[in-house]
């Protein structure tokens, strides 16, 4: 898989193109995880606030040494992922969202192997992740991927009343 664009013909995935993220996919980005968060009752985007990165996610992505990839099928940003740097040897996994209507494609998958591949090769032993509570069926995406929970959780004190639980995966 090419590092820094892919693409997808397997059914499910079909023409769907995985690039490094531009500052030019801002909005769809935004508006995608939006779309992510409506799904939820009571979480909302906090652009001002837990949610500041989004208008310059790209820039700060890079500033913090990592990467930001997204997904996209004719001009419509439909996945995203990122990570960066979180402490010797450890990358932290950001911003893995994957728009619902090609959930169980794969997508979620070929976004989390860039992340894999790429914590190997800054040779990171652990890959950490939060994850909100509610998002349920992201915590099964993360076990079935060898992502365990050991037990610590962060109240985030925004307007979502977000309390978010740590994974981890050992590489």
């Amino acid at each position: 898989m090419d590092d820094a664009h892919s693409s997808f013909m397997t059914e499910g995935l079909a023409n769907i193109i995985i690039r490094d993220g531009a500052p030019e996919d801002t909005d769809q980005v935004i508006g995608l995880i939006g779309r992510c968060f409506a799904a939820y009752p009571g979480c909302v985007l906090d652009l001002p606030g837990l949610d500041a990165d989004l208008p310059r996610i790209c820039d700060i992505f890079a500033r913090q040494k990592g990467r930001f990839w997204v997904a996209e099928r004719a001009g419509a940003v439909l996945g995203c992922i990122g990570y960066v740097p979180s402490g010797q040897d450890v990358v932290e996994l950001k911003r893995l969202y994957v728009d619902a209507s090609t959930r169980r494609s794969g997508l979620a998958t070929a976004l989390l192997d860039l992340v894999l591949h790429a914590a190997q090769s800054v040779h990171a032993t652990r890959i950490d992740l939060w994850s909100d509570t509610r998002f349920v069926e992201a915590h099964a995406f993360y076990h079935k991927h060898g992502f365990v929970m050991p037990g610590q959780m962060r109240d985030l004190h925004d307007p979502s009343n977000t309390t978010e639980y740590l994974f981890q995966k050992r590489l």
